[in-house]
């Protein structure tokens, strides 16, 4: 079944005239006007526009399309601005894009709190920033800049990627090996201990062992657990060792439940981002979405 969506988009270019008017009439990405139009066209298995330039220019088929589409579409608007007028109050929904462990150590604790619906979506980096461009997020929070002229990104805080230990890791000995200043006995020492992963995660850890040992890890961990504050608590529980984002272990760290082992010969930062689009029509609970952060990050 046809997406109801291709058809608001093409009657906003076919009465816009260009893929930009479009997006900002329908406050979404100009990529994203682009996505629907191709998949109507590749639905209807005829081109809708022609292209000219800038402009849209709507073939034979297209002026046949938005004739039929035209009215009904009229009314179905219609029908939603009634349903809305009808409602004491509409209360907006924005879609959210964060790794899991950053919205169980941050947003969670206020989702409750929040006067507007929210819809949380967890995945991989590149993804999230590409579900943003088209419009299918409002938000994310990343430590990863994208590319499009579509998106903003502005920073708010920063973590740092270090060797957390179970309380029972000897560090002392650990500590003896590094003041040897030999790379090849450090890194020999860490891969003799159990180490632990997240399942399809391990940036972090390549990222530290290139950073200080200049090669990625010949070992894979010993655990693999379903996320990094799994980790945490493994790591609570006795022996072991993992490199994850401070800011996710700090309070463990504190009360003595895990050990900081190593902050690396280089410090390894990641600064963090919130991914905006540049044209929003939630930009008010976007800014109450943040503050929220930065009463927990900073």
């Amino acid at each position: 079944m046809v997406n109801l969506e291709w058809y608001r988009t093409f009657k906003a270019i076919y009465k816009e005239g260009t893929l930009t008017g479009a997006a900002e009439t329908l406050f979404i990405s100009q990529p994203g006007v682009s996505l629907h139009l191709s998949s109507l066209e590749s639905y209807v298995g005829y081109k809708l526009f022609d292209r000219t330039g800038r402009k849209m220019i709507p073939t034979e088929r297209g002026k046949v399309l938005f004739n039929a589409l035209n009215e009904p579409l009229n009314k179905l608007e219609d029908i939603e601005k009634n349903f809305q007028k009808s409602t004491e109050k509409h209360t907006p929904t924005i879609s959210v894009g964060m790794c899991f462990e950053t919205f169980q150590m941050t947003l969670e604790q206020y989702v409750s709190t929040l006067p507007f619906n929210l819809i949380i979506c967890f995945g991989e980096y590149p993804e999230m920033l590409d579900q943003l461009n088209k419009g299918i997020l409002d938000l994310i929070i990343t430590p990863k800049k994208g590319i499009s002229p579509t998106i903003i990104h502005e920073s708010f805080s920063s973590e740092n990627i270090v060797l957390v230990g179970g309380k029972d890791i000897d560090a002392k000995a650990f500590k003896a090996v590094l003041k040897q200043k030999d790379k090849e006995a450090t890194r020999l020492w860490l891969k003799e201990q159990k180490w632990y992963g997240t399942a399809g995660d391990m940036e972090h850890l390549f990222q530290f062992w290139i950073t200080n040992f200049e090669e990625k890890p010949d070992f894979r961990p010993n655990y693999i657990v379903p996320n990094l504050n799994s980790i945490v608590r493994c790591l609570s529980a006795g022996t072991g060792l993992a490199v994850i984002p401070d800011f996710l272990c700090q309070k463990e760290i504190n009360n003595g439940q895990i050990q900081l082992i190593w902050e690396g010969d280089k410090k390894l930062t990641n600064t963090l981002y919130f991914g905006t689009r540049k044209n929003t029509m939630h930009q008010m609970e976007i800014n109450h979405i943040k503050d929220l952060f930065r009463k927990v990050m900073t």
